[in-house]
Order: C-alpha cells, then sequence, then structure tokens
C-alpha cells in the first residue's frame, strides 16, 4: 500500500500543474453539482425554486434572472417605480458584459442558461489557474496549490456553476493582481474597463494602485521605479477611477435622471429598513446594518456601530500583523484592504456578504500556508460544510430575500 501510495503521488507531482488544477477543479465541480442535487431534492413549495427543481432553475436564479433580463432586454430607459413614487428594483444594477458574453456563448443552444454556465465554468477553472501563477511565487507550489483546493471547494463555490458574472470577475481580476505584480501595467489597459463592466468593484483597484504606486516610491531604493512605471500606473488608476463612475453616466444619459444608478442601488436596501433610504452616503450602510441586524437578534442597537468598529479594528490587525497573511506579500494585503474599505463604504452588509468578499479570495494563501495535513484536511472539511450549508439556505430553502445568494 505505501508502494502504491508513493508511486500516486509521483504521478501526481509529475502532472503539468495546469493538469493538476483541472483534476482539483473536476472534483471540487461534481461535489458541488451533488450538493445542488440534493438542495433539489430537499426543495419544497415553499423555496422559491418550487418542489424538487432541476438544476437548470439554480442555474438561472436569483441574480442570474437579472442578468438575463439584460441579455434579452436590454436597460430601462424609463426608471419603474415603486407606488409610494421610489426608483423600483431594474436591470441598472447590473453589468452587461456577462450578460451578453454569456447570450453570444449561448446562441448555439437557443438559450442564455447554457451560455452563462459555460462561461462560469470555465472562467472558474481558469481564476484557479491565474490563483496558483499569483500565489506560487510568494508561498510556493505546494501552499498555492492547496489555496486553489479551498478556492475550488470553498463556502461560495456554487458561484463557478450558476449564472453569475463573480467567476469572470474573478479571473480578470486575478489576471490584473498578477500584471502588476509582475510589472506588466500595460495589460491593465485591456483588463480594468473589462472588469469595470463585469461587476462592481474596479473602483476598489483604483484605490489599490494608488496605494501599490505609493509603496513603489516608498521603496524605490531597494526597488527601481523608472518613469515609465510610473506613468503606466498613475494612467491605469486614473482609467480605472474614470471606469468605475463610468456606469453612473451612462445609466443618467440612458435614463434622463442623474442619480439612476444610485437609486437603483438603494433600492434593494431599502427592502431592509423601515422608512426607506434617503440617500447615498458612504460608510453609512454598515451602521445602520449593524443597528438593524442587532434589533433583529434582540441586542441593544447602539452595539451595532461598536461591533462594526471591531470588526474593522481585527481586519486591520490581520491584514498588518498575522504573519501567514505577511507572507503573502505587501501587494496582496493592500489589495485586500482596498477591497475591503470600498466594500465598507458603499455596501449594506446582508445575505449577500459573503458572496461579495470573493475578490478577497487570494486569502485563501495564508490559510493554505501552515503544513500541518491535519489543519489544511479541516479546513477543507469546513469548506465543504460551509458550501453544503450555504447552498442548502439559498436554493433548497431560498424563499426571500432573508436568503439571496
Amino acid at each position: 500500500m505505501a508502494h502504491l501510495a508513493l508511486s500516486a503521488a509521483r504521478r501526481w507531482a509529475g502532472l503539468p500543474h495546469a493538469a493538476r488544477i483541472a483534476i482539483i477543479y473536476i472534483v471540487a465541480r461534481t461535489i458541488t453539482t451533488l450538493f445542488l442535487i440534493a438542495a433539489a431534492s430537499a426543495s419544497t413549495s415553499l423555496s422559491r425554486f418550487g418542489a424538487e427543481p432541476g438544476l437548470a432553475s439554480f442555474v438561472l436564479g436569483w441574480d442570474a434572472q437579472w442578468y438575463w433580463t439584460v441579455a434579452e432586454y436590454g436597460y430601462p430607459t424609463e426608471l419603474p417605480l415603486t407606488d409610494s413614487g421610489e426608483v423600483a428594483e431594474n436591470a441598472w444594477a447590473f453589468m452587461p458584459v456577462f450578460a451578453y458574453v454569456a447570450k453570444i456563448v449561448g446562441m448555439p443552444f437557443g438559450a442564455w442558461g447554457p451560455g452563462a454556465f459555460l462561461i462560469s465554468i470555465v472562467a472558474g477553472y481558469f481564476s484557479c489557474l491565474a490563483l496558483h501563477r499569483l500565489l506560487r511565487e510568494r508561498i510556493g507550489r505546494g501552499a498555492a496549490t492547496w489555496a486553489v483546493v479551498f478556492f475550488s471547494a470553498g463556502p461560495l463555490a456554487a458561484m463557478f456553476q450558476v449564472g453569475y458574472a463573480e467567476s469572470l470577475f474573478l479571473l480578470l481580476l486575478f489576471l490584473a493582481l498578477d500584471a502588476v505584480a509582475r510589472r506588466r501595467y500595460a495589460w491593465l489597459y485591456l483588463l480594468v474597463p473589462v472588469m469595470a463592466f463585469t461587476r462592481p468593484g474596479v473602483l476598489a483597484f483604483a484605490l489599490y494602485l494608488g496605494l501599490h504606486g505609493i509603496l513603489r516610491w516608498w521603496r524605490r531604493r531597494d526597488d527601481p521605479l523608472p518613469s515609465s512605471h510610473v506613468l503606466h500606473i498613475v494612467a491605469a488608476g486614473a482609467l480605472a477611477t474614470v471606469c468605475g463612475f463610468a456606469w453612473q453616466v451612462i445609466a443618467a444619459v440612458a435614463t434622463g435622471d442623474p442619480g439612476a444608478y444610485l437609486a437603483t442601488e438603494l433600492s434593494w436596501r431599502r427592502n431592509w429598513l423601515a422608512g426607506g433610504v434617503e440617500g447615498f452616503v458612504p460608510f453609512e450602510g454598515w451602521i445602520q446594518a449593524s443597528q438593524f441586524w442587532f434589533a433583529q437578534w434582540g441586542m441593544p442597537q447602539a452595539w451595532g456601530p461598536v461591533a462594526v468598529v471591531l470588526i474593522v479594528g481585527g481586519v486591520v490587525a490581520t491584514l498588518l500583523c498575522s504573519r501567514s497573511v505577511r507572507a503573502l506579500g505587501a501587494d496582496l494585503r493592500l489589495w485586500s484592504a482596498s477591497y475591503l474599505l470600498y466594500l465598507l463604504a458603499v455596501f449594506f452588509p446582508q445575505s449577500s456578504t459573503f458572496r461579495l468578499l470573493l475578490p478577497i479570495s487570494p486569502l485563501w494563501g495564508a490559510v493554505a500556508v501552515p503544513r500541518s495535513r491535519l489543519w489544511r484536511i479541516g479546513v477543507l472539511a469546513a469548506c465543504l460544510l460551509g458550501q453544503w450549508t450555504w447552498i442548502h439556505a439559498v436554493y433548497a430553502l431560498g424563499n426571500t430575500f432573508w436568503q439571496v445568494p
């Protein structure tokens, strides 16, 4: 048995890393499929998917319906209104790239759904390759491979198999982070605009580029900073900033309403807050949400903002002090900090929070750094348990906005 295990280990080590990651990814997708089948069996008439839905229903469920709407009908030129006269939920909250690419890919099948599934699952595999490339020179090939295992089998792994834009965005993001790390800034002129119109978040990348530029200037004696790099960093940062606000301008021009995009985004927040929302104020969402959730849990609302401060302090301490996080290098820590600050500024935390944390997936590298086999197997078990819990909650039981992926 020991001889067979050693032989298998040698054959595994001899495979190209792309083949190893493909095997890991296929196994992970098989497990996720089994979880989705189990969720379909557990679904009842009380679920939004009905009793025993097919897997295609899950692919087209929740926000995938909005991407399908964009692909089939485009964006409204007149904003829909609620009975109270406020802007209602509409397609302007969803970027066009994934929707239209899925439509093109789905044309041979005569339907949008197969195209969306193929884009998600293929982009998921290539994002695993890109993540491995991003991490392997920082933490070693073995730890990078384990990071890919955790990433591909993590609690939100169903995103690789449904009609959401996350897989495609993660692929573009990992490629952009790798381009910055390797000083191949010219690639950003292609990647940044596509990222910006795939899903929100490119403003966080603009902040990251600014911090990256400051870091490089600070370390210019040890890491020379030629003028060409300065020009690329400034130009790419400006491009990311312009692209980050472009969708708001496009929505304003198309609808004739200067606040169309922000009003659309706030329409989802109104589902959570009694009395509605008057307007967008940076960082206010987390304060409102903390008070809302503490009230739901029967705890004093005043404790909510205190909890937010403690969470932010804990995250900052982890990014600055954790040895395993520091092993990822300054750039990935700066990206994680930039994206988390972006979420803190614009997001109202609720059931979608876990999905919106996917862009900090390079931090799986920090989880993979410890060499203990028991630790890694334990993390994998926790990932699979979390994945089933999440799939069961949002697909088998999902019937209200409390359980949105």
